[in-house]
């Protein structure tokens, strides 16, 4: 039922939304006097705030159509290189021949927004990496006789890519998939698997909840998986093509957030209606720009997100030893031979300080040589993988520490 209310509140608000859309447009006509006056002005910004958090978000775009290389610019093509039922593999095609670039294959999470909220990701390991990204499917639009997907299927899923790319192939798991991309390089180690990957940077993820809980760890300890099931999961309704599907629904995981730091985005919202006011159209875009992206969130399959709060923030598994993914035991200390980077943020509300510095306890066959931590002060969970610190002090450590561990290089 919750997902039925949502979906009509979403159709009764629209004739508002429609007339809030065109009511804007009319005020900001330089052919009406009354958008040279004060009040047109805050009268066009509200219409224009109402509008957007009202309106459904599609999957955005990456936008990557060229980098820069050497000086030089270089188009970019993206391209689907491999199709699976809930996701894909896609491959930002470089217009140049570079072959000796390291091949890096990013993990996207899945945890209520599309892949493209790694475009500033990508965007920074495109000069000097042949880069691949995970593109989940919304469950949304997956039909319900294709089946189900859960935690296992993730590794599957990581491990078939990693497969596909081949050897010397460079992994990283940004936030939500430090855990079964580890999983993943650990089974592959235990097999001598030759696509093992050559190196594995771990960005802010929950390898142990135990240390520093946040609050969305502590929401996943205090409550039974049922509670869960009750109050959170829900099914798809028609005309979806994955009607009757059960989900986590993204709008419920963008409610979350939304909340975790509501005072953050009500004064975002209120910079932004002042913009419009003042007339400062590219401050009021840099605003609208980040919450288009925000707000695009997918749906999760329930089995993956009921056996992800088990798995990772009340069993913790991984780091006890305990984690049987298909019947085979996890265990990190089989990797020998994969180098490994840890990435923390000072101020991450989401994966606490400690958290995913704890994979480097579980590697005890890693010699330490090919271990590595850093933690970037002052900068929250996005910050880690998007913004002027990522780019400017992040990214130059992980792209050093993957060249120095590219075998192929």
């Amino acid at each position: 039922m919750l997902y039925h209310f949502y979906e009509l509140q979403h159709a009764a608000v629209a004739p508002a939304r429609i007339f809030a859309d065109h009511g804007q447009h009319l005020l900001r006509s330089p052919f009406n006097p009354f958008s040279y006056t004060l009040p047109g002005r805050a009268l066009a910004a509200g219409l224009d705030l109402f509008e957007q958090t009202t309106r459904r978000y599609d999957k955005p775009g990456f936008g990557l159509d060229a980098t820069v290389m050497e000086g030089r610019e270089v188009a970019v093509e993206e391209e689907i290189v491999l199709r699976k039922t809930f996701g894909q593999l896609k491959h930002f095609r470089r217009a140049t021949r570079r072959p000796r670039d390291p091949r890096l294959l990013i993990v996207a999470p899945m945890s209520g927004h599309y892949a493209t909220l790694l475009r500033g990701t990508v965007e920074a390991m495109l000069p000097d990496h042949d880069v691949y990204i995970t593109d989940w499917r919304d469950a949304r639009e997956v039909p319900l006789h294709h089946g189900s997907f859960d935690l296992d299927d993730y590794v599957d899923y990581v491990i078939d890519f990693l497969r596909f790319l081949g050897p010397d192939t460079h992994v990283m798991a940004v936030c939500q998939p430090a855990v079964p991309v580890m999983g993943a390089v650990s089974l592959m180690a235990a097999d001598k698997d030759p696509a093992t990957p050559a190196s594995m940077v771990l960005m802010g993820g929950p390898i142990d909840t135990r240390r520093s809980p946040t609050a969305v760890n502590r929401l996943a300890e205090e409550n039974s998986l049922g509670w869960f099931e009750v109050n959170v999961v829900s099914r798809v309704p028609p005309p979806h093509m994955g009607a009757f599907r059960r989900v986590y629904p993204g709008f419920m995981q963008l409610a979350g957030f939304m909340q975790m730091n509501l005072g953050r985005h009500i004064d975002a919202h209120w910079q932004m209606f002042n913009h419009l006011v003042q007339g400062d159209e590219e401050s009021a875009a840099s605003k609208r720009a980040f919450y288009e992206e925000y707000r695009s969130v997918m749906d999760l399959t329930a089995e993956f997100y009921l056996q992800t709060i088990k798995v990772v923030f009340q069993d913790h598994a991984l780091p006890k030893g305990e984690w049987v993914s298909r019947g085979r035991k996890v265990d990190p200390s089989s990797i020998a031979n994969t180098a490994v980077m840890t990435v923390e943020g000072e101020n991450d509300d989401i994966s606490g300080l400690g958290q995913t510095r704890a994979a480097h306890d579980l590697l005890t066959g890693l010699p330490d040589a090919m271990k590595r931590h850093y933690e970037q002060k002052a900068v929250g969970h996005y910050g880690i993988f998007n913004g002027r610190k990522w780019r400017n002090q992040i990214s130059p450590r992980v792209k050093a520490f993957i060249r120095e561990h590219h075998k192929a290089g």
